[in-house]
């Protein structure tokens, strides 16, 4: 299993990659595989704050429908509309082309207590 060492993580499996102000956010490979085929990613939350650990959106697999957890307060710029067509991608490149959400970080530093990769290793026992 992959875990990018550049990325940080939440204990809801979701990783979020930092650029600057702005950060990229989706499921973890962990998350995927446990949800199984993806089906749907429905996500209505774009323009709007979201305060950390908030619902910002769904995810529907064969199996389960499982909330997304926002890791940060932030404030949703875009989805990544690639997902309409394709939410296979979250299967097959869920740290790459798979990407939910495009935010606006409200304060970088609450970056810093979310898990490293290491720590999120050890919570799914990797």
């Amino acid at each position: 299993m992959n875990f990018p060492a550049e990325l940080k993580y939440t204990k809801d499996h979701e990783w979020i990659k930092v650029e600057g102000n702005e950060a990229y956010i989706g499921i973890t490979e962990f998350a995927q595989r446990e949800l199984g085929d993806i089906v749907y990613i429905d996500i209505n939350t774009v323009g709007q704050e979201v305060a950390k650990e908030e619902v910002f959106g769904t995810v529907e697999a064969v199996k389960t429908v499982s909330d997304l957890f926002m890791p940060v307060t932030a404030t949703v710029l875009e989805i990544n509309d690639k997902l309409d067509a394709q939410p296979e991608l979250v299967n097959s490149d869920p740290y790459g082309d798979g990407w939910m959400v495009k935010i606006s970080l409200n304060d970088v530093a609450e970056v810093e207590a979310l898990l490293s990769a290491d720590d999120y290793k050890g919570l799914v026992g990797a």
